[in-house]
């Protein structure tokens, strides 16, 4: 080294300090990580919620597959007669007892509509079929369809 200090010999390789280490990781992180487990719980909760809240559309879901199953066999009254009575059970597990228990006729088809369901044509005439008009076969398909659709559409408690 020389005394000069504008000498190329003088320099020094630059310090660089160590690399930040990723553990354990800053607060914002952690803040970050508990939000998004809060979140996450949440969502679980409420899925759970309405998984369970939808219990009831599950079996009545299940029942419609066991009348469609025995549709060949039934007479198309009584299968009318049967889908009417378990839509009638589904709405008064999913609405209050007021909005649907006194129901029958053109009032139930029209409350079935206002509430989730399309029940156009043929299935129109599930009340007729299920109160002992003669039988129209060819209408079951459409009755079962709209009922199917009903069951997966309605949305519970929701204001008439």
């Amino acid at each position: 080294m020389t005394g000069d200090p504008a000498d190329l010999a003088n320099l020094r390789d630059i310090a660089v300090p160590p690399p930040v280490p990723w553990w354990p990781p800053a607060p914002g992180w952690w803040i970050l990580a508990a939000a998004l487990l809060a979140a996450a719980a949440v969502l679980a909760l409420r899925r759970f919620a309405r998984w369970r809240a939808d219990a009831y559309r599950r079996a009545a879901l299940r029942e419609l597959a066991a009348l469609e199953a025995a549709a060949g066999s039934m007479p198309a009254g009584e299968l009318a007669a049967a889908v009417s009575v378990l839509l009638k059970r589904t709405a008064l597990a999913a609405f209050p007892r007021t909005d649907s228990a006194s129901l029958s006729g053109a009032a139930w088809i029209d409350f079935l509509d206002r509430t989730g369901g399309a029940f156009t044509g043929p299935a129109r005439l599930l009340p007729q079929l299920a109160y002992g008009a003669p039988a129209d076969a060819a209408a079951m398909p459409a009755i079962l369809a709209a009922a199917r659709g009903w069951i997966i559409a309605h949305r519970a408690g929701r204001p008439c």
